[in-house]
């Protein structure tokens, strides 16, 4: 009778897990799973703006590599993930560690007006950096520099790469922002004030205690970070749309939107898209195993030991 009572137990423990897991495991399956498989078959075929799905096997993967563009793609992807990455990661940092050691107040009051970039409309926020970076003399930086005897400056033609940096960074970094100052937080005050008390100066106490303590929070979001931006064509394609010049920040993702939706119909190419996004989505699972073993953020999900 114990037995039985122990295994309908455990039964029962199964199905209540089973039901809490099941409306996640449907989305994850229709929203991730089902898209994921229609990508890899579509980059199999020769589908445009007919809708005719005519099997090509790997024709698609074999352009893609004689392309003389995929090169530009390439290196325009890999500066543009690496550069607004360095700059999330290291901005946001350093918004955490000057909120954390200000007011609470004041520190609140940064981290919720670094948001500002991420709650305004897509439109409104490349519309406004566009405004403020603009090559022309009506510009905001360029207004300032010509009523101080100087020059105007071409900035999204000549420094356009550092202009995508701030345009996308501004948004990422306050994500950075606030998970690092959560993370600081966390941190006993017993270390730092020991610390003090032994002499040790601010610049000793963030490299010594406070960057060790919160190296998985910035492991995670180098991580997540990355794999984001691999997908993220939203502010290119609003300010500067691969441009200025030939392809000269056309990344991977906005490749395949401009020959899927970014041409005149006849020129749609859907099956060529699809494999541009299956070729991004082999790096992401590359980079994802790579993460999870050099960052060891296995450890992140184990139970903590109690002493």
């Amino acid at each position: 009778m114990v037995r039985v009572m122990r295994v309908s137990r455990e039964l029962s423990k199964k199905l209540v897990i089973a039901v809490m897991l099941t409306p996640a495991v449907v989305v994850a399956l229709l929203f991730l799973a089902v898209p994921a498989v229609l990508t890899v078959l579509i980059s199999l075929t020769e589908l445009d703006y007919r809708f005719k799905w005519i099997w090509c096997g790997l024709d698609k993967y074999a352009l893609l590599l004689r392309d003389p563009v995929t090169r530009l793609i390439v290196q325009a992807t890999l500066i543009y993930v690496t550069g607004t990455l360095a700059f999330n990661t290291l901005w946001g940092l350093c918004l955490a560690l000057l909120s954390t050691h200000v007011h609470d107040a004041l520190g609140t009051f940064m981290r919720a007006a670094w948001l500002l970039p991420r709650v305004l409309p897509s439109v409104v926020w490349a519309m406004l950096m566009m405004w403020i970076f603009s090559p022309l003399e009506t510009g905001f930086l360029n207004s300032l520099i010509i009523s101080m005897g100087g020059q105007p400056v071409p900035w999204t033609f000549s420094y356009y790469w550092p202009f995508l940096f701030i345009v996308n960074g501004c948004i990422g970094s306050s994500l950075a922002a606030i998970i690092f100052s959560s993370a600081i937080k966390s941190i006993p005050p017993d270390y730092i004030i020991a610390a003090k008390v032994d002499g040790a100066s601010s610049f000793t106490i963030v490299r010594r205690i406070i960057l060790p303590m919160i190296k998985w929070h910035i492991a995670f979001f180098v991580a997540y970070n990355t794999l984001s931006l691999l997908a993220s064509f939203e502010y290119i394609l609003l300010t500067l749309n691969g441009g200025p010049g030939y392809y000269t920040t056309e990344v991977a993702i906005l490749r395949a939107y401009h020959l899927a939706f970014g041409q005149y119909m006849v020129a749609m190419d859907f099956g060529y898209a699809a494999a541009h996004v299956v070729f991004l989505l082999v790096i992401g699972l590359v980079l994802s195993i790579v993460y999870w073993r050099v960052f060891r953020l296995r450890r992140l999900m184990i139970e903590p030991k109690l002493e």
